[in-house]
C-alpha cells in the first residue's frame, strides 16, 4: 500500500532502538525525511546511518534527552517544518504503590505526559496552518489494561491520554490527526531484560523463559520492531482522515477483551 507521504518530513522521539527504531525505518521506507533522537550519539547515528543507506532518504540525528526543555529545544532547532511526530520516551521505573514520592511522579509526568504534550504544542499550531499533519504518541498496553508495578507509568500514560482524547477532536477539522499507539510486550531490549529476570527467578534457561512467555500469546510470539513500525507508519499515512483520537492496542491479542 502506497502510504501517500513520501516526501513529508518527520521527528521520531527516542528512536535509536527499539520501538523508535522500527517507527523511523517504516517511515523511511515510505519515502519520510526524518530527524531522529535519542540521549545516546552513538547508538543513534548509528541508526541514522542504517536508515540513510537502506532507504535514500535525508535523516538529520539529534542527540539530546526529549524530556528536558534544553532537549526539545536542540532537537526543535534542527527539525524546521514538520509534518509528522511520533511521541516516545522510555517509561518510570517499576515498585509499589508505597514506594512512591511526589518527585517520582512529578518526572513521570514529565517524561510520559508533558515532555509528549509540550511537542505537540510546539509543532501542531504549523501542522493546522497547512492543513495536514500526523501525530502518534506511543504509549502502553497499560492503559487498557494497567500493570500494578507500574503504577507511575499507568497515571502518567493515563494523563496524556485523556488530553489527546479532547485535543485530538479540536484539531481534526484542520486536517491534523492524532492518536494513540499502545505496545503490548515487544523484542525490545526491555523484553530481554524481562525474560533474564524470570530465567533467574524460576531457576530455567533464558529460552525456556521466552519460550514459556511466547507460548502466552495468541500469537504465538511477542512482536517486532518492524510489526510495530508497519502499523505507526499507517497512522501517520494520508489513509487515516478519520481515525481521530483513538488508542491502537497491539499486543497479539493478549489483553483478552470483547470491546
Amino acid at each position: 500500500m502506497d502510504l501517500g507521504i513520501s516526501g513529508k518530513r518527520a521527528i521520531v522521539c527516542a528512536s535509536s532502538k527499539g520501538l523508535g527504531r522500527g517507527c523511523a525505518m517504516a517511515l523511511a521506507a515510505a519515502g519520510v525525511d526524518l530527524v531522529v533522537n535519542a540521549r545516546g550519539a552513538e547508538a543513534l547515528e548509528k541508526t541514522a546511518q542504517d536508515i540513510r543507506d537502506r532507504y535514500n532518504v535525508n535523516v538529520t540525528a539529534v542527540a539530546a534527552d526529549i524530556t528536558t526543555d534544553d532537549g526539545r529545544a536542540e532537537v526543535l532547532e534542527a527539525a524546521g517544518d514538520i509534518d509528522i511526530l511520533v511521541n516516545n520516551a522510555g517509561g518510570p521505573p517499576p515498585g509499589f504503590w508505597t514506594d512512591w514520592d511526589r518527585e517520582d511522579f512529578i518526572a513521570a509526568l514529565d517524561a510520559n505526559m508533558l515532555a509528549p504534550i509540550a511537542m505537540m504544542k510546539a509543532l501542531v499550531p504549523d501542522m493546522i496552518e497547512r492543513k495536514w499533519g500526523r501525530v502518534v504518541n506511543i504509549t502502553s498496553a497499560s492503559v487498557r489494561s494497567p500493570i500494578s508495578q507500574l503504577g507511575l507509568s499507568n497515571s502518567a500514560r493515563a494523563g496524556l491520554t485523556g488530553y489527546v482524547a479532547g485535543t485530538s477532536r479540536q484539531v481534526a477539522q484542520h486536517g491534523v490527526i492524532i492518536n494513540n499507539l499502545l505496545p503490548g510486550l515487544h523484542a525490545t531490549d526491555r523484553a530481554k531484560s524481562l525474560a533474564e529476570a524470570t530465567a533467574k527467578r524460576e531457576g530455567v534457561s533464558v529460552e525456556m523463559a521466552e519460550a514459556t512467555r511466547d507460548a502466552a500469546n495468541p500469537t504465538g510470539r511477542i512482536g517486532s520492531a518492524a510489526d510495530f513500525g508497519a502499523t505507526c507508519a499507517f497512522m501517520c499515512s494520508q489513509h487515516v482522515g478519520f481515525m481521530v483520537g483513538q488508542n491502537i492496542l497491539l499486543d497479539g491479542g493478549a489483553f483478552n477483551s470483547t470491546m
